[in-house]
């Protein structure tokens, strides 16, 4: 079955469309090879990973790895938030130490600590706006954005009521310190490409 029939079956059904289904339709698409897709508010985003935001995302994650298991640090997985379809695939995510999947195999929001997203030319509002809403909403403890675009880092904290109300930015070369958070440590940020 193609994703048109996919779609057409479902319309005619009357169901809810659902991120179950939509992940189903991806899964079905030619998504190029070097793209990550991800569904922000009922709608698809893929975007190309280069090599600036591959080059971060290491970092961070080789930084991470100095005080965490392989199996706590995430990225590009596949986790459901709360509010009107939002399956994002984070790219880094910290879970909790004794995390669990739902029932559907999937890793849950409750269980987030830290999220890390680097900018991406055409998603940037998402990663500022809705994803920033979101991660507060479900109550994620750090968000921290990287844009390699500005040279700039953007850490939240402190979520309450829907809202981050802890708010700090500097420039790369800064140092992030993470050590009265969750996360608990001091991360580097003098190596972080721009593009």
């Amino acid at each position: 079955m193609t994703v048109l029939e996919d779609r057409i079956e479902m319309a005619e059904s009357g169901d809810e469309l659902t991120l179950d289904t939509m992940f189903e339709w991806l899964e079905k698409m030619p998504i190029p090879e070097g793209y990550k897709a991800e569904i922000v508010g009922g709608h698809i985003f893929m975007t190309p990973q280069r090599d600036t935001h591959w080059e971060i995302i290491a970092d961070i994650y080789d930084q991470l790895r100095v005080k965490y298991s392989r199996k706590r640090i995430k990225s590009d997985v596949r986790i459901d938030y709360p509010g009107h379809l939002n399956g994002f695939a984070s790219d880094v995510t910290l879970m909790a130490q004794d995390a669990t999947k739902n029932g559907k195999g999937l890793w849950r929001c409750e269980d987030v600590e830290f999220v890390t997203e680097v900018i991406s030319r055409k998603t940037a509002a998402n990663d500022y706006g809705p994803k920033k809403d979101t991660y507060a909403a479900a109550g994620v403890p750090v968000y921290l954005i990287v844009d390699p675009y500005t040279a700039e880092w953007h850490l939240h904290t402190l979520p309450k009521d829907g809202t981050y109300h802890g708010d700090i930015s500097f420039g790369f070369g800064e140092e992030i310190d993470l050590t009265r958070t969750s996360v608990g440590l001091v991360l580097k940020t003098d190596e972080f490409p721009r593009d």
